[in-house]
């Protein structure tokens, strides 16, 4: 078999990422993958059942982190509000202040002038500064002793 003729393909408008889908493993997708290895295992040679103990811990820890990762982000968004923030735009930067946060399509977006945007948008903060947060003088009613 002569295989001298074939040249590599040089075609690279397409990077890997572009070319293999992004996917994500979820606890459905896990519990299908343990089915499946329990359904195909050699019944004269089974698998540990400290092995299956073991992917399922992983699996717990991978699912802590990211629920813990999420609520950071959301920590982060919360912390934005009433604060002034830069934003990185196409053409140039934008400045405002952040009025809300929303959950668009599973992310979190701080709304700045009514247009949303992601936190990873964000450049800078800067404290704002309103009436509303200056700390009022505390008074005191004199109480009667009797």
């Amino acid at each position: 078999m002569n295989v001298g003729n074939v040249a590599p393909s040089t075609d690279n408008s397409l990077s890997y990422a572009e070319r293999v889908p992004m996917q994500k493993l979820g606890q459905d997708e896990f519990i299908k993958i343990l089915v499946t290895q329990l359904r195909s295992q050699d019944p004269l040679n089974p698998q540990k059942d400290t092995e299956f103990v073991g992917q399922m811990a992983q699996f717990s820890a991978l699912e802590s982190t990211k629920m813990m990762q999420d609520e950071i982000q959301s920590l982060r968004a919360n912390s934005l509000l009433g604060q002034t923030v830069e934003i990185a735009g196409e053409e140039s930067n934008i400045i405002g202040e952040v009025t809300s946060v929303d959950k668009i399509q599973g992310e979190l977006k701080i709304i700045v002038d009514g247009v949303p945007y992601s936190l990873s948008d964000v450049i800078r903060v800067e404290r704002t500064e309103t009436a509303a947060r200056q700390p009022q003088p505390l008074t005191r009613t004199p109480t009667s002793t009797q």
